[in-house]
């Protein structure tokens, strides 16, 4: 790219090409503005200048955020490595303090487990920016330099991303006491008298131990037809989790609609605990409200669906020393969870 173009004359200013980087990387004004220490107006103020000296759009506006245009990223794969270089030779004083990591990643799994794991490190001057997305599109905002780290639901494909596995979460099936209560009834009055006796369940429970535990597993069998009649809260339409839960434990598809869809787990949990209905959460949410009663298991299988995490950056070491800070952080109090 010249630093000249036929809409001006003279050399494009440096703080404009500063603050276009900040915005591609960031994909945000509100949040470029955080990192360079200028009020929003000013970087939308100076966007608009570039892109009135350049005669093209860089960016899409959206409700949140902005989205690069192919032009954006033809022009910040230009500028990338000048700028970082120019600003390590800056800032090469002793007094420099790193900029913020950006990690990203799934919001309940962020604000549950891993703000209150990164905490610590604040005192030590680390400096944390969070965002929350679904796995594809935060991985391809890694890929383009606007995160550090991610942590992806999935392996990323292909080699321009180093993934480490990183936690696993198992999926459990639960229900609050009114409708597991609910479930057993309607289980005793389907099996009859013998419920009660040797080798029977028993009143008041739902498979073969009050937690859906035991040797066999008749419960495992029955519980889908039981759980048919009664409603489920979900994290989307398509019910991802229930039907991986129910492909892998009981070998069959899920055949259900959902009563109430929150796209935020925390809020499947809250409604679930409620007594909207029955669903299917990873056990690292709602460890808490099962082990002080708020919510029953209705199942426990021998082999539990689970799920693995991975974190994710682009390779190569990082300019920011508290990247790796961050990152060994995440991953040693990961082997303990």
């Amino acid at each position: 790219m010249s630093n000249r173009d036929s809409h001006a004359s003279g050399p494009l200013d440096l703080n404009l090409l500063r603050t276009f980087l900040a915005v591609y990387r960031s994909g945000s004004f509100t949040a470029a503005a955080a990192r360079l220490g200028v009020s929003q107006p000013t970087v939308t103020a100076q966007i608009r200048a570039l892109e009135q000296r350049l005669g093209q759009e860089l960016f899409d506006r959206r409700a949140r955020g902005v989205a690069a245009n192919p032009y954006a990223d033809e022009l910040a794969g230009q500028l990338a490595g000048p700028l970082d270089q120019l600003a390590d030779v800056a800032g090469a004083g002793p007094d420099r303090s790193p900029e913020p990591v950006h990690l990203a990643g799934p919001a309940e799994f962020l604000c549950t487990v891993l703000l209150g794991v990164l905490a610590p490190l604040a005192a030590d001057g680390v400096r944390l920016r969070v965002a929350v997305g679904m796995t594809d599109p935060l991985l391809e905002e890694l890929a383009a330099g606007r995160h550090d780290l991610v942590v992806a639901t999935q392996r990323p494909r292909g080699r321009t991303l180093e993934a480490e596995p990183f936690a696993d979460e198992e999926f459990v099936l639960v229900a609050a006491p009114t409708w597991a209560d609910r479930l057993a009834a309607d289980r005793a009055a389907a099996d009859g008298p013998a419920a009660d006796g040797p080798g029977g369940d028993g009143p008041g429970r739902v498979g073969p131990g009050a937690d859906g535990s035991g040797p066999d597993e008749p419960a495992g069998r029955e519980l889908p037809d039981l759980l048919a009649d009664a409603p489920m809260v979900a994290y989307a339409e398509d019910l991802p989790i229930a039907r991986r839960y129910w492909r892998h434990v009981f070998g069959r598809r899920l055949q259900a609609r959902a009563a109430v869809t929150v796209p935020d787990l925390r809020g499947v949990l809250a409604a679930v605990t409620a007594g909207a209905g029955w669903t299917v959460l990873p056990s690292y949410l709602c460890r808490t409200e099962i082990a002080s009663g708020a919510l029953r298991l209705l199942h426990r299988p021998e082999d539990p669906p689970i799920n693995t995490a991975y974190l994710v950056q682009r390779p190569g070491p990082s300019p920011n020393p508290h990247v790796a800070l961050v990152r060994e952080r995440l991953l040693t109090t990961a082997r303990s969870w």
